[in-house]
């Protein structure tokens, strides 16, 4: 067995403190990596707090993971010792169902396997990348270029995935208007795809305080919700609305903004049910879609794209030893625009 060292949640009332554990050795179609970063994403507090569902404890969070390659199996082929490469929120599907098939791991008929707080094959709960290395197999590892600033590839393996698939899947392009809810992580990366692909950008916000960072991101337009009159001249504008928010928020307003045919994607994750009346959709033939991350193949293609176009997150680099208080400011949005952790701290 491999010893590692990590952060854990060892209840869901305790704080991540250290904790040593033990990977599973390198099989033949297995890719060690060592970690050298990994992004903290608003649902690592959400799982180890129990706020979705029974956690697996003791818990290692972190599935924006990158990092070096220093051991590979005998079978793997496409990766080899010193590369870069990364992993993201699975480790392992069955590999064989009609949508595995299709590179739609994420969809998995079987149900893929977490990176963290969850069951592997074998029945071993799986610990994620707030750890000093990671043991993963070779179909569910990402190469990652050097030409980009590792810290801040991180967060593209969920906040820049689960937010580039929907806009590839509904061929958001050229000619379309996009608006984006919510700044934050998702929310920034969901602009910079938006802008890269040739789209018109909004970016709508509760906080007027946050129109010149859109700006900067590349948004053509902001709108602040609560202005009436701002409101009020976006009705029926959009083709598109790439919803981030996690927190309870008022959906049908939004599908006043979409134009008729308009699709309403939720990447975000309220705690709540949505209440959406009939009459919010059937009028206009509109539509509320959700989306999740993407699979390994979409997943790579983003982060190609991503090299060439000169993408990435951004971050505030932390040491591990301040993810509570990372917590605390994730929580009241006092980050720009996602946490990494820099493993070496560990």
């Amino acid at each position: 067995m491999i010893q590692t060292k990590g952060y854990a949640a060892q209840s869901p009332t305790s704080d991540l403190a250290p904790w040593s554990f033990e990977r599973r050795e390198v099989g033949p179609h297995d890719v060690q990596i060592d970690i050298l970063f990994c992004g903290v994403c608003h649902s690592d507090l959400h799982q180890i707090k129990n706020e979705w569902f029974p956690g697996i404890f003791p818990m290692v969070p972190g599935h924006e993971i990158v990092g070096r390659i220093s051991q590979v199996g005998g079978h793997v082929r496409k990766f080899q010792v010193g590369q870069l490469a990364g992993v993201g929120c699975l480790v392992d599907s069955c590999q064989v169902c009609e949508n595995c098939q299709a590179d739609l791991e994420q969809y998995c008929l079987e149900g893929a396997t977490q990176t963290y707080n969850a069951l592997d094959r074998s029945g071993q709960p799986t610990y994620g990348g707030y750890s000093t290395t990671i043991v993963v197999r070779e179909e569910f590892v990402v190469g990652v270029s050097d030409k980009l600033d590792l810290a801040a590839v991180a967060p593209l393996l969920c906040a820049g995935i689960t937010t580039y698939s929907p806009l590839k899947y509904w061929g958001v392009g050229a000619g379309h208007k996009l608006a984006v809810v919510g700044l934050g992580g998702l929310g920034h990366m969901g602009v910079k795809w938006g802008v890269a692909f040739g789209a018109e950008v909004t970016v709508l916000s509760t906080s007027p305080a946050k129109e010149a960072d859109a700006k900067a991101l590349g948004a053509h337009h902001f709108v602040v919700t609560k202005d009436e009159e701002q409101l009020k001249a976006v009705q029926g504008s959009f083709d598109f609305i790439l919803d981030t928010v996690a927190a309870d928020h008022d959906v049908p307003m939004y599908l006043t903004l979409l134009k008729t045919g308009g699709t309403h994607i939720l990447v975000g994750a309220p705690p709540k049910p949505l209440e959406i009346p009939a009459f919010a959709l059937i009028p206009g033939r509109k539509s509320v879609s959700g989306s999740t991350i993407g699979g390994i193949a979409e997943t790579q293609e983003m982060l190609d794209f991503a090299a060439e176009h000169n993408i990435v997150s951004d971050i505030e680099l932390i040491n591990i030893q301040d993810i509570t208080q990372a917590y605390e400011r994730m929580v009241k949005g006092d980050v720009r625009y996602r946490f990494v952790i820099d493993i070496a701290s560990l």
